[in-house]
């Protein structure tokens, strides 16, 4: 009766069904799963057959008619679909890179420098405050990045960990150049603090809340109404451009282009600092300026406790800043209290006004966290800005956390900083080469 069953006509075919259809049926719980799935661009197809075709190419031949490689180790794509994406949105799309030859690319991104690395190999810093440099390389941890402090009212340099990135050519500032169009916007009598302005469709916002959360059409506006010319003017009033120190000779000058970017034009500019090479120093030095109310010194590095105790102040210049610092600082508070800085000021005992940056750097590549910020601690004004640099986890809120974290060191007795010194600033001295 088993041998009856097992050869029935009914159970073979009951079977061959069932191995037919179950083919079927898992190719169609794909199709439902994948409708589940945003769909995506063009572009982004395009990218995803790039990608398919370089994970096979062991395992396949190439076809004759293949292009041949770009000459450049790197080849930036989705240039046009950028563009129309910001114009459309004022967000970008992360930039797409492949490589034919040189080292690995990071995990999670098209970057070549790591997260995490020795931020103080190779620091000279015999001149540094090392109570101050403790607190700065305790909250930055095993972060790869580069952290600056300095005192406001004198320019002196208090530490500098990771000199060979601070002294480096620059880095895009990414939403860091925020603040400077933000200041040439107000000097030029486009914006002011309360009137909002329109962004996108219907959507308006104030200066305040567009700094507080780092809104990107809002300071493309700035750029495209000013004009290169006059946005240049202003860049390199507030330093860029051009060196922050006297007699550093590590430093360098980072750079402004000719021309409106070929990426994006003004707009690019004014909200994510394309066609700028900004240095922390530069950064520290603007900082140092609002702080105090439009002075900008020379920043000063000693290189021995004996030049630190003998450091007299020197003014580069005077900002005319003074009528237009009310309207700004709202919003660098904002970005401490309700916006991207928020990880700032979690333990912080006085107010800190910051501002963040997060994007890449194409040049490295590098994904990159800018925070650039000041307050007083037990009496004595600070700016202090970080750069991190590495991947996908890298960002200007993580760059605030790693400075708030710096400010309560010092408030809370980590360190012990002396009382600033009086000393009336000299006469300016003249305006430093830019070789």
């Amino acid at each position: 009766m088993t041998r009856r069953f097992l050869t029935s006509p009914r159970l073979l075919a009951f079977v061959l069904i069932l191995t037919l259809s179950a083919p079927l049926s898992f190719a169609a719980a794909r199709v439902k799963r994948s409708s589940r799935v945003p769909q995506r661009s063009a572009a982004g197809k395009t990218r995803s057959a790039a990608a398919k075709g370089r994970s096979t190419s062991g395992t396949t031949k190439k076809s004759a008619t293949t292009k041949a490689p770009a000459k450049s180790s790197l080849a930036i794509r989705g240039v046009r679909s950028r563009n129309a994406r910001f114009a459309m949105t004022g967000k970008l799309r992360r930039a797409s890179l492949s490589r034919s030859s040189g080292p690995s690319l990071i995990a999670g991104g098209p970057w070549l420098v790591p997260t995490f690395a020795d931020s103080t190999e190779g620091d000279r810093v015999d001149g540094d405050d090392l109570m101050v440099r403790r607190a700065a390389v305790d909250a930055l941890g095993g972060l790869n990045g580069s952290v600056v402090v300095a005192d406001t009212t004198t320019g002196r340099i208090l530490t500098i960990v990771n000199q060979k990135v601070a002294f480096s050519g620059g880095f895009q500032p990414c939403s860091t150049v925020k603040v400077y169009a933000a200041l040439a916007g107000l000097s030029e009598g486009l914006i002011d603090r309360n009137t909002p302005q329109r962004v996108y469709g219907r959507y308006s916002m104030d200066l305040t809340t567009a700094l507080a959360k780092s809104n990107n059409p809002y300071f493309a506006n700035i750029g495209i109404q000013l004009g290169y010319e006059k946005v240049a003017h202003y860049a390199r009033l507030f330093g860029l451009g051009e060196k922050a120190g006297l007699n550093i000779a590590e430093e360098q000058p980072g750079s402004i282009s000719d021309g409106p970017p070929a990426l994006g034009g003004m707009g690019m500019m004014t909200s994510f600092g394309e066609g700028i090479q900004l240095t922390p120093l530069q950064l520290v030095s603007l900082m140092s300026a609002l702080s105090n109310g439009g002075t900008m010194y020379y920043l000063q590095y000693p290189r021995s406790q004996a030049e630190a105790e003998t450091l007299v102040p020197k003014v580069k210049r005077q900002l005319p800043i003074q009528q237009v610092l009310p309207e700004l600082m709202p919003g660098m508070l904002g970005a401490t209290e309700f916006g991207t800085a928020r990880r700032a000021g979690y333990q912080a005992t006085e107010q800190i006004y910051g501002k963040t940056g997060t994007c890449t750097d194409r040049q490295s590549p590098t994904h990159l966290g800018w925070f650039g910020s000041f307050t007083e601690v037990n009496g004595r004004k600070l700016a202090v800005v970080v750069l991190l640099t590495g991947g996908r986890y890298v960002s200007g809120p993580a760059a605030s956390g790693v400075a708030g974290q710096i400010y309560h060191n010092l408030s809370q007795g980590h360190t012990t900083l002396p009382a600033a010194t009086e000393v009336a600033p000299e006469t300016p001295v003249p305006a430093m080469s830019r070789s």
